[in-house]
């Protein structure tokens, strides 16, 4: 049977210690959707939503979570986002999120990466919920990975 890395000895969490562990370049995306009726669509595509610029917004919004994920994933290491791009398109389902983080550190960004998408479509929510509340996020997913020591990695169905 396979160790579980964030148990210890007595089944407690713990954060698994990556201090040995060489800096190496490593890069993560993900992606997800905030589906929207076609009335919200219009909206967005229109630049009619009250709130203002939804896309820059959750841009935004976007990478400042990945910078962020460590505080909010308790068991999360703490490590340099060097790089998140958050790319937003409004499309007939909705608003379709795509990050890509990057680092040189000792961990994956994976969670990073989806924690960009996530916050992301958290704000495209807020920005929209005034013209309809059934808008519903869907579909958050890790896409690929490259770097450390498991390699890169890609999502079959991508």
């Amino acid at each position: 049977m396979t160790q579980f890395t964030h148990l210890d000895e007595a089944g407690h969490a713990r954060m698994v210690d990556v201090t040995e562990k060489q800096p190496t370049v490593r890069s993560a995306t993900a992606s997800g959707l905030v589906a929207c009726p076609p009335a919200v669509v219009a909206a967005l595509r229109s630049g009619d939503v009250p709130k203002g610029d939804v896309l820059a917004v959750a841009r935004i919004a976007g990478i400042a979570g990945a910078k962020r994920t460590a505080e909010l994933l308790p068991l999360a290491h703490v490590i340099g986002v060097h790089g998140a791009v958050v790319d937003l398109d409004v499309v007939d389902e909705g608003v379709r999120i795509v990050a890509t983080v990057r680092t040189a550190d000792r961990t994956g960004v994976e969670m990073e990466a989806l924690t960009a998408v996530s916050v992301a479509a958290l704000a495209v929510v807020d920005m929209v919920k005034g013209l309809d509340k059934s808008v519903r996020i869907a579909d958050v997913r890790l896409e690929a990975k490259t770097g450390g020591k498991s390699g890169s990695w890609q999502r079959e169905d991508a």
